[in-house]
């Protein structure tokens, strides 16, 4: 991985908790400027300011921001802009497992967070990426396997079932197909995409899985910090450099699911262009 990171600019969604702080924190470590993009204003601001002095830097700045509300994606990528900073990774980390319900925009929840609130942040800052021929690093999961494919109807629809794990496996492939279709899109602009699996790791996400059932799923999982280091492989890492639209796990390649092809991600692009008028 690249050791020195001053001078670079990083966006890291969900940075106030769990794979997103340890990430953070990471790269400001290792000298980057690193913007967290965080829901919560409270948790979000102390997460930034731990980062800051555990790291000596002043190099460290929160934006608000939620994922379920298009409205307040448009407004947070607007306020980054405004700053007219480079922005040379931005790494869509923050997710949500076992929710149930709908976004404000009327979608269901893990899709309207996981994928699209993600596609409307990512669209927004488009051009600021290109100019910086910057990567997009989005933080899927193994779960996009179990996927069969994407039922565009269920998409307005709240999760069914007591995990809500088919509807976050839908979430992760869309994961996928946004990191493949972003690769074609951009081909030739210097910008570069990468999808990952982090390891199964106990963090934040699970909270809204019921108490049941949530041990069975978090057992013997990874730590955060462990759960990072695929993350920070693909927004740092020298030897993907010109490398796109992979998937990765424990710092390799791997194949992704047989159902995240070339067809499904341009439809997937089609609508949530669409949903998110972008």
């Amino acid at each position: 991985m690249d050791g020195d990171l001053s001078g670079r600019t990083f966006l890291v969604t969900g940075g106030n908790t769990g794979i997103g702080l340890a990430t953070a924190r990471a790269l400001a470590q290792r000298g980057g400027r690193v913007h967290l993009a965080c829901r919560s204003g409270e948790k979000g601001r102390a997460a930034a300011a731990a980062i800051a002095a555990a790291a000596g830097t002043d190099q460290v700045r929160f934006h608000q921001l939620d994922l379920a509300d298009l409205g307040s994606v448009q407004t947070s990528a607007q306020a980054f802009l405004a700053l007219g900073e480079p922005l040379h990774v931005l790494i869509n980390n923050a997710g949500v497992a076992g929710r149930r319900g709908l976004t404000r925009d009327g979608f269901e929840m893990m899709f309207g967070v996981n994928h699209l609130g993600h596609f409307a942040f990512t669209a927004a800052l488009l051009d600021c990426l290109t100019s910086s021929q910057a990567r997009i690093v989005n933080v899927a999961s193994d779960a996009h396997y179990a996927a069969k494919g994407v039922n565009f109807d269920q998409l307005r629809r709240p999760a069914r079932g007591i995990t809500g794990m088919p509807e976050y496996a839908v979430s992760k492939l869309c994961n996928v197909l946004f990191t493949q279709e972003l690769a074609r899109r951009l081909a030739g602009t210097g910008v570069t995409s990468y999808v990952l699996h982090p390891g199964v790791v106990a963090s934040d996400i699970w909270r809204r899985v019921p108490w049941p059932v949530r041990p069975l799923v978090t057992r013997r999982m990874l730590t955060v910090d462990q759960g990072a280091q695929t993350s920070l492989y693909c927004a740092t890492s020298p030897e993907l450099t010109g490398v796109s639209g992979r998937y990765y796990d424990n710092c390799a390649e791997r194949e992704p699911s047989p159902v995240a092809t070339a067809e499904l991600a341009s439809k997937l692009w089609q609508r949530s262009e669409e949903w998110t008028a972008a």
